[in-house]
């Protein structure tokens, strides 16, 4: 069979404007595709931007590194269902990915059951909606964030004392969380599933004096040896998904003031699944992905 693998322009090889954190596409597509070479297959990496006749020689499509979606959100859903329209399979599907691609799917998961960092929703968020984060939370620091966003892009810390500009503060709908202090002096935990079956945990920390734990912002990461509770936090997450099981998904906690581990993201869009610190994910994301697209 043959499989594409959608990218985008800065994670593509040769591409003059790469990004920095570009090599985890050659770690993630290089695995995959040397897993479904050895099966007998074939993985092409291509820019989810492709006129949509390019897609139709594939099998199936795993959606790998669009890391420029958020910026295209109409665009980038509309090929998604164009893909499925072709008759080619496409993992993770488009139902589930309209659905995940904005953050307040949190508010579907924690009406049916999960623990999710306490977050105020705004469309248009101001220094009032900061100022009631602040007083109903015992917090020094919120953190402002987009409801479609990636890679902490447009992120805002504000502390409790500072004085807060006037007008609009993010110019798209917006959450505000309090700031959980867990992410500097523990980090946040990403436990990877394929097909619902759990491969390898991370625990990914910031450098000194950051809150971001990703790559681009000198973030570091280690595989860890969960407890089963906490395999089992994250699992119940995983299993409350109201579009069926995802091929492969990550899943963000974060522990809360209590020493709960809280649900940050659960992300089935485009997420870097850790390849050199799972050695058999590549293999285990292979089998499934055959399994699915020859069934």
């Amino acid at each position: 069979m043959k499989f594409a693998f959608l990218a985008c322009e800065t994670t593509l090889p040769d591409m003059p404007m790469r990004r920095v954190d570009a090599f985890e596409f050659d770690l993630q597509f290089g695995g995959l595709r040397n897993a479904l070479e050895t099966r007998g297959h074939t993985l092409v990496a291509l820019d989810w931007k492709n006129e949509i006749e390019a897609f139709k020689p594939f099998d199936a499509v795993v959606v790998g590194t669009p890391w420029n979606y958020q910026d295209f959100q109409s665009q980038f859903l509309d090929t998604l269902k164009a893909i499925e329209g072709l008759g080619v399979r496409l993992y993770n599907t488009a139902e589930l990915i309209h659905w995940n691609i904005n953050k307040s799917y949190l508010k579907d998961l924690a009406k049916l059951g999960a623990k999710t960092v306490p977050t105020r929703w705004v469309e248009k968020p101001t220094k009032h909606d900061v100022r009631a984060v602040f007083e109903e939370y015992d917090t020094s620091h919120i953190v402002l964030k987009r409801q479609v966003g990636a890679g902490s892009f447009g992120q805002k810390l504000f502390q409790r004392d500072e004085t807060l500009p006037e007008g609009v503060l993010l110019d798209r709908p917006a959450m505000i969380q309090p700031f959980l202090p867990a992410i500097q002096t523990e980090g946040e935990y990403s436990f990877i599933f394929i097909d619902g079956a759990f491969s390898h945990a991370l625990l990914k920390q910031p450098k000194s004096g950051d809150y971001r734990i990703q790559s681009s912002y000198g973030g570091t990461e280690k595989i860890v040896s969960p407890t089963q509770a906490d395999i089992d936090v994250a699992q119940k997450n995983l299993s409350l998904i109201p579009y069926g099981m995802p091929l492969y998904a990550r899943v963000d906690l974060l522990r809360g003031y209590e020493g709960e581990l809280l649900l940050m993201e659960l992300e089935m869009i485009e997420p870097y699944l850790y390849i050199k610190e799972g050695p058999h994910v590549s293999e285990l994301y292979a089998e499934a992905l055959i399994k699915r697209a020859d069934s």
